[in-house]
């Protein structure tokens, strides 16, 4: 049995968050995660909210409430919207745990130990009209890379350059949009990644299997232009955690705190710590998956996130655990995915356009997300959200292929058999060609899983589908009972298993409906199909059942062209 450590990017505190970022991050880790956990394999899932910043300070502000009040409540509705779509994460932490304030400090004092962090007196944009200090987040205007005209102060959306907000052309305040700005001088630490710019290229030269969206982009931010830069991890702020070196105070430091992407991608680690914590367990047990001298050699670490997020992984956050000179684990994979748009348009939290995954669940239930999601997943290229895709897909694939094999074979097996697998002979000819092909197309579907390939595991899976229901077409159970009511009694008890099989195997990617197919066969055995022929005698015969309802119900026209204009790309 291996151990497999899976994070997904964090998501911001300051809203629900849309489609794009959940397809990004959080729904093929959690793919990953119940697919390891189906074949054996010992699993620690682990997220969080993102908490501190001043995203959350504006928000909380907008709310009316205190920024810790709001983070909480807005914790608690994000975990809610997480269990909505199924994201089966075996901890949703916070980065304002006591945990993430600890490491986080431990961190920045073991990297002042090795010399890795210099303090500058640095100059920072103060906004006259909003009174305070803009961190580079609230500070936007034109690249001067790429000319893009909403860049942020610390990296530009369109091209991901790395940015300054004195970098940036016509700058203004995003709080306010006030252009009344003045450049400050303050005292701020930087991490010096540019000493460890040879040690991070050959760690990701050594990854030969990640996806080449994750590489390139580290490799653009290492060698671009001036190569790679120190990077600040202080801010002006009020919310976030006090800078410390370890337990000690930091002289110099006072009234600052750690920049929202140092303390960010600790909580990853800290979050294990609040997993123990909240199961009565010890120190050892989440160190086993984090630290290489506490057994952690042997664990798979893999990360999911959007390529926006890819240079803090790759180059940032390794920084930080390789300078600290202790036996952290670092990410055996990172998978990273590019832009899922929306109908012509780019999903934007900030702008409030596209589907957000509250919404989502108000008017379907999360499997129709999830499979069109997943299946769609913006691998190899940003990818699409459109209505008139949506809706082909839910009704040919989970409706007319899944849900049409599903009903026909039950409803059947109820009209001439019974509510009970029937007796039969053993299985003839067609039935042990279908046996091998669906054993090809298993095994190739484990290692599309395995090897984290989204949409071939999609496209396979619905594969797999479809033989059955060719099998079905070509076999047709319901003329053969006139002549032959043994031979089709054998192929009901085939159809039955196969219900069986394809909860199993569809349970990463549609858990409820999976679920509720193992209910209507009162059945508890969701073993992986390792032998496919044993694993369609699983059911035996007299086992009893029930028809389910109608598992997928069709997107109709006028649902769809009401959706359309309902989400047209704006929220209030």
């Amino acid at each position: 049995m291996a151990r497999v450590l899976i994070t997904s990017a964090i998501p911001y505190i300051n809203g629900i968050k849309h489609l794009g970022n959940l397809v990004g991050s959080q729904l093929p880790a959690d793919l990953y995660a119940r697919f390891q956990r189906a074949t054996g394999n010992e699993v620690l899932f682990l997220c969080a909210t993102d908490e501190h910043g001043t995203p959350a300070e504006l928000a909380a502000a907008k709310a009316g409430k205190p920024v810790e009040e709001f983070c909480a409540e807005m914790h608690e509705v994000q975990a809610g919207i997480a269990k909505g779509f199924g994201l089966s994460f075996d901890h949703f932490g916070r980065s304002s745990s006591p945990q993430n304030h600890a490491l986080t400090q431990h961190f920045a004092g073991k990297l002042a130990e090795a010399g890795l962090i210099r303090e500058v007196d640095d100059s920072q944009i103060y906004s006259h009209a909003d009174g305070r200090f803009l961190p580079d987040r609230y500070v936007e205007g034109t690249c001067p890379n790429c000319g893009f005209e909403k860049a942020r102060g610390d990296q530009c959306e369109e091209c991901t350059k790395q940015l300054d907000p004195t970098d940036l052309i016509n700058p203004r305040s995003a709080i306010s949009g006030s252009t009344d700005l003045e450049v400050r001088a303050t005292k701020h630490l930087f991490l010096c990644q540019s000493q460890m710019k040879d040690q991070l290229d050959a760690w990701i030269n050594s990854k030969a299997d990640w996806p080449v969206l994750t590489t390139s982009i580290a490799k653009k931010w290492l060698h671009d232009g001036d190569g790679l830069q120190d990077r600040g991890i202080t801010r002006d702020l009020d919310w976030g955690i006090p800078v410390k070196k370890g337990t000690e105070d930091w002289p110099g430091m006072e009234g600052k705190v750690f920049y929202v992407w140092f303390d960010a991608p600790i909580e990853y680690i800290a979050a294990a710590g609040e997993w123990a914590e909240a199961n009565g367990k010890t120190d050892a047990d989440w160190q086993r998956w984090w630290r290489t001298d506490m057994g952690a050699d042997d664990v798979k670490y893999v990360q999911f996130m959007g390529k926006d997020n890819v240079p803090f992984h790759t180059l940032s956050f390794p920084a930080t655990i390789l300078g600290s000179g202790e036996p952290w684990k670092l990410v055996d994979h990172l998978k990273s995915f590019n832009y899922l748009n929306y109908d012509g348009g780019q999903f934007s939290t900030s702008q409030g356009r596209g589907i957000f995954m509250d919404q989502a669940l108000e008017i379907l239930p999360a499997d129709y997300w999830r499979w069109w999601l997943l299946s769609h997943a913006p691998e190899s290229s940003d990818a699409e959200f459109t209505w008139e895709n949506f809706q082909q897909s839910v009704n040919k694939d989970l409706a007319d292929v899944l849900g049409n094999f599903v009903s026909r074979i039950t409803k059947f097996c109820r009209s001439k058999f019974g509510e009970a697998v029937p007796e039969s002979a053993p299985y003839g000819e067609p039935e042990q060609a279908l046996i091998a092909d669906l054993t090809s197309r298993i095994r190739a579907y484990e290692q599309h899983m395995e090897n984290m390939e989204v949409r071939k595991s999609a496209q396979e899976l619905r594969a797999i589908w479809v033989a059955g229901n060719e099998y079905l077409q070509s076999t047709a159970p319901w003329s053969t009972f006139k002549t032959n009511p043994d031979l089709a009694a054998t192929q009901v008890r085939l159809g039955l298993n196969l219900i069986r099989l394809y909860a199993v195997l569809s349970a990463p990617f549609i858990p409820t409906a999976s679920e509720a197919l193992m209910q209507a066969l009162n059945c508890d055995d969701s073993s992986w199909p390792a032998d496919v022929e044993a694993a369609l005698s699983t059911l035996p015969v007299g086992h009893g059942f029930s028809v389910p309802e109608n598992l997928f119900a069709k997107i109709t026209d006028e649902q769809r062209e009401d959706w359309q204009e309902r989400f047209a790309g704006t929220r209030d």
